[in-house]
């Protein structure tokens, strides 16, 4: 996948914007694909002709004169729109988890540690959504599991950085370089439980990764319980969640683009779905 160019602010031209999310894009190979419904700008135009009939006020008689007036061809419709168009309309049939996202604690179980109702995205503190971003490269290849704790202190220690509580910690795995093939939901790293636990205890509530899952592949981790029979080899990252409160990003891109592993604002404000496990987000790193 080509980086996107950075974009500069009119207000601070030292200031870059740094897009790391995905598009959400039909023509991506998905486990559960993306459908698209147009409705083009005629269609829109008749749409709108057709509320009419709703927005009518008056007496019962005036609304079945409109419907009438609709379905007989004499009512508002594209004819009356300059050029023959409307506004267009789209509906995108998708989960919460495709595309760029945020999994709140009530992905992880619905209940915490301490027996109360676990936190939904509109629930998650604005507060973690807009911090001082690191970017740890942790880049392997698939084969080499999941990033650990040792990887994660060993990447810190390069970069000379000390972690403060509520940074958002970014993860550059390399796991993007198969966006919308099939691989990319094979081959990825993922991370350890024992790696998110340690930056959990650090003070960090946002953890971001460039690839399809936090944990490892589907199938790293099935045939790993199927030998051992042991719960915990599935999901353990993200089952950390229910001990521990945190947010993952999921499915970011473009890690690379950032140009310092330090000294940039990520933000990453979720989309307020209500009662929901998960949301859209476009991710952005302001260096």
């Amino acid at each position: 996948m080509s980086p996107r160019a950075p974009q500069t602010s009119a207000a601070n031209p030292a200031q870059r914007f740094i897009d790391l999310s995905v598009p959400v894009d039909p023509q991506y190979w998905e486990p559960e694909p993306v459908t698209v419904k147009y409705i083009d700008h005629r269609k829109g135009a008749d749409l709108l002709g057709k509320g009419l009939i709703h927005a009518v006020r008056g007496s019962w008689f005036a609304t079945v004169r409109e419907w009438l007036k609709h379905h007989l061809g004499k009512g508002l419709d594209h004819r009356n729109f300059p050029d023959g168009k409307g506004l267009s309309l789209m509906h995108y049939y998708l989960t919460t988890h495709t595309g760029t996202h945020m999994d709140a604690p009530f992905h992880y179980g619905d209940k915490n540690a301490q027996g109360e109702k676990a936190r939904t995205i509109c629930e998650v503190p604005l507060e973690w959504c807009l911090r001082d971003g690191v970017v740890l490269d942790v880049r392997g290849p698939a084969e080499q599991g999941p990033v650990t704790q040792e990887e994660v202190v060993a990447a810190l220690e390069r970069i000379d950085y000390r972690l403060k509580p509520l940074d958002v910690v970014l993860l550059y795995t390399g796991g993007d370089a198969h966006l919308g093939k099939r691989e990319y939901f094979t081959h990825f790293r993922g991370v350890t439980r024992a790696a998110t636990a340690w930056l959990i205890e650090q003070g960090i509530r946002v953890i971001g990764i460039d690839s399809f899952g936090f944990d490892a592949p589907f199938p790293r981790m099935i045939n790993a319980y199927l030998r051992t029979r042991d719960p915990g080899e599935l999901w353990p990252a993200h089952l950390f969640g229910r001990e521990r409160e945190y947010c993952q990003l999921e499915r970011l891109a473009n890690l690379g683009g950032i140009s310092q592993p330090h000294g940039f604002k990520v933000a990453c404000f979720p989309v307020k779905l209500a009662r929901a496990d998960a949301a859209w987000c476009r991710v952005v790193a302001i260096v």
